[in-house]
């Protein structure tokens, strides 16, 4: 079983693997809001693994007063995917995900700023494209 202090392990620890862990959060507020995250997490087996997803994933759930002062939080919900990555294959897919958007121009547009802002290196300015 792992603990809070052992989510910062390095990556790479004799004996530990690579995995890409999915974990999913809540927005509890008015409207329902999601956060899908993938992890990169360094452990000694797919359970281990799993056990330090759920730490990472519950150690930041937050909660706070919006600015209509309601309060709002971010609940964590659980691991939904978890892959080790035994070997790097170049090109391999790790991530997908079907976007449908009313204004299909607009958000080509943002993904085509990011890949300029990735492009010359001006990261700083990409964070605030997302």
């Amino acid at each position: 079983m792992y603990s809070l202090k052992d989510t910062n392990l390095p990556a790479g620890r004799q004996g530990h693997k690579s995995f890409v862990v999915r974990f999913l959060r809540a927005f509890v507020a008015h409207t329902a809001q999601f956060d899908e995250q993938l992890r990169l997490v360094s452990a000694e087996s797919k359970e281990a693994a799993f056990q330090k997803a759920q730490l990472l994933g519950r150690k930041e759930e937050d909660m706070f007063f919006n600015q209509n002062q309601q309060l709002v939080q971010w609940q964590f919900i659980n691991v939904s995917e978890l892959y080790p990555l035994d070997d790097l294959i170049d090109g391999a897919e790790i991530y997908s995900r079907i976007e449908e958007k009313e204004d299909g121009d607009t958000y080509l547009q943002i993904i085509y700023q990011k890949a300029e802002q990735l492009r010359f290196g001006n990261t700083l300015e990409l964070l605030n494209l997302a």
